[in-house]
């Protein structure tokens, strides 16, 4: 059960990582920001205790915000620790790929330098990886650009879990250190560019002085910054961009000029990008390149006036998050997916069986007639299908677009279409793996999932449940389409399978079952499963009258 679990916490740690991070951007200030830092780990990563240590104008670290503890905020927030200490403490204990652990064996060295530090009680450890009250774990922030200009340093103290962070949790807390120097660096640019933009309004005399400012920070900034028109025919229309967002997009700056961010998003996130509001807007969209390809970015919209009365334009800023965005569907495939096999795994097989069912009774039949019906909405007549219901708030009513699933009659075949549910079982799988070991099982349970898979449509879902048991999902099949899909799918796996040249065989028994609107995902595959059953005791007794 625990492995099983497993995709589900890592799921849920990367949601409350992913809440983390986009909290990082909310923040109106540099102060807010790193306070919403050490929050977020309290909040998001499982720590108890968070501080944030930043780097200073002349080398040193300042204790700039802390969570967890009122009483050690208010001792050690302010306080200063001297570069070379900090540097000493990031060469010692143990390196976890960028994080840094002192176990407390090693940190009683530590106990009187100048770094601030915050220590609580607690009983000695029992086993090997329990925290200690004394252990010491480091995320240090860079500066973005792939350079080691140390930004600050993030320290944390005691797990809620009472162990030291495993490798989930350590890229966990590397991911979300490296988030928050990016954040922490665009609150440090957002703040220059604030000033540069009060400096515009207010210091008229100065004026030119001040543009000089604003194209210093506009030109120079590390990520890409675009100006567009604001009303009119030419709405949206890039005016000016600096060579970080020509360099993201692949595009010299006269070509851009050509565009606005609607002619180069993506068509699915053109939507994004509509709702996206002009002042203090936010959207994680794909905007194209040039050769083609499109790129994950972040958009961050403000108002901004050439004079007091001026027109108004468009000040965006774009970052890139592809890395980001690609890390995070790495994670939610390997929360979905059977490692093993890389099919759908048994959380994802129910989530799309279970988005497939609503809690329609089984009592209302549905011609196909009337499946169209409710799925466009079709209110001028009264729908007899409704039983008492609230046709305006219960699934099946005239506003719901789901088309009900329905069960083909498998004893006389009236042509209905259904979600055909096929779950196999192998036969002889365990007597393989128990005479050539794990590794043979392993090599059949891949051949199996790819014959499989080459057998359906490509709508159609090939998932493992788990062993030796896979489900088939596939829609609009009568009863007899099933049988016949069945017999292709053992006819594919009967046929022997070659590993480190040896020939092995294994059957397979299927059951279908029939995905119906009232019943759960789990009495679906249930009921597909004792078919199997009794499919597979069927066989065997013939094969014994055959003996």
């Amino acid at each position: 059960m625990e492995a099983e679990s497993e995709p589900y916490v890592r799921l849920a740690t990367m949601r409350q990582l992913h809440q983390a991070v986009a909290d990082l951007n909310t923040a109106r200030s540099l102060a807010d920001t790193l306070q919403t830092v050490a929050d977020g780990i309290v909040a998001g990563l499982g720590y108890e205790l968070a501080c944030v240590n930043l780097v200073r104008p002349d080398g040193d670290l300042v204790v700039a915000a802390f969570a967890g503890n009122s009483a050690a905020e208010a001792l050690i927030t302010g306080r200063v620790g001297t570069r070379s200490s900090w540097e000493r403490r990031l060469s010692m204990g143990e390196a976890w790929d960028e994080l840094r652990f002192i176990p407390h064996t090693d940190g009683w060295v530590l106990l009187d330098d100048d770094v601030p530090q915050w220590h609580t009680e607690g009983p000695e450890p029992r086993f090997e990886d329990e925290w200690h009250p004394q252990d010491r774990l480091y995320a240090p922030m860079y500066a973005s650009g792939g350079g080691l200009d140390l930004l600050g340093v993030i320290s944390v103290d005691r797990p809620r879990n009472g162990r030291r962070p495993g490798a989930w949790g350590r890229e966990a807390l590397q991911m979300y250190a490296s988030q928050a120097a990016i954040a922490i660096s665009n609150a440090r640019l957002r703040a220059n560019m604030q000033r540069a933009l009060v400096r515009l309004e207010r210091e008229q005399q100065a004026l030119r002085a001040s543009e000089e400012s604003f194209r210093q920070a506009f030109e120079y900034a590390p990520s890409g910054m675009a100006i567009a028109e604001m009303g009119g025919d030419q709405h949206g229309r890039l005016l000016r961009t600096n060579d970080a967002l020509c360099r993201l997009l692949g595009r010299p700056a006269s070509v851009l000029r050509r565009y606005s961010f609607a002619d180069l998003v993506h068509p699915e996130d053109i939507g994004t990008l509509l709702r996206t509001s002009a002042e203090g807007g936010r959207a994680e969209l794909r905007l194209g390149r040039r050769d083609g390809t499109y790129l994950w970015v972040s958009l961050r919209n403000s108002v901004v006036a050439d004079t007091t009365d001026g027109p108004r334009f468009l000040l965006t800023h774009v970052e890139d998050i592809e890395e980001r965005k690609r890390h995070e569907l790495h994670l939610a495939h390997r929360a979905s997916h059977d490692a093993l096999t890389g099919l759908p795994n048994s959380a994802e097989l129910r989530s799309r069986l279970g988005a497939r069912l609503c809690e329609r009774p089984h009592s209302v039949a549905t011609t196909p007639v009337e499946a169209l019906d409710a799925a466009y909405g079709d209110v001028d007549d009264p729908d007899p299908r409704t039983h008492g219901y609230d046709v305006d708030s219960v699934p099946g009513g005239p506003y719901d677009h789901h088309v009900h699933s329905v069960a083909p009659d498998t004893e006389n075949d009236d042509g209905a279409k259904g979600l055909a549910v096929l779950f196999c079982d192998l036969d002889g799988f365990k007597s393989i793996n128990d005479r050539f070991g794990h590794h043979t099982g392993d090599a059949v349970l891949i051949e199996v999932a790819r014959r499989l898979t080459t057998c359906v449509r490509d709508g159609d879902t090939v998932a493992r449940l788990g062993g030796d048991e896979f489900v088939v999902l596939a829609d609009g099949l009568g009863a007899a389409d099933a049988a016949d899909l069945a017999v292709r799918l053992r006819n594919a796996i009967i046929p022997p399978i070659r590993v480190d040249g040896r020939a092995v065989r294994v059957g397979a028994s299927f059951g279908i079952g029939w995905a119906e609107c009232g019943m759960t995902a789990e009495e679906v595959l249930r009921s597909a499963d004792q078919r199997m059953y009794v499919e597979k005791r069927s066989r065997a007794k013939v094969h014994r009258r055959a003996g």
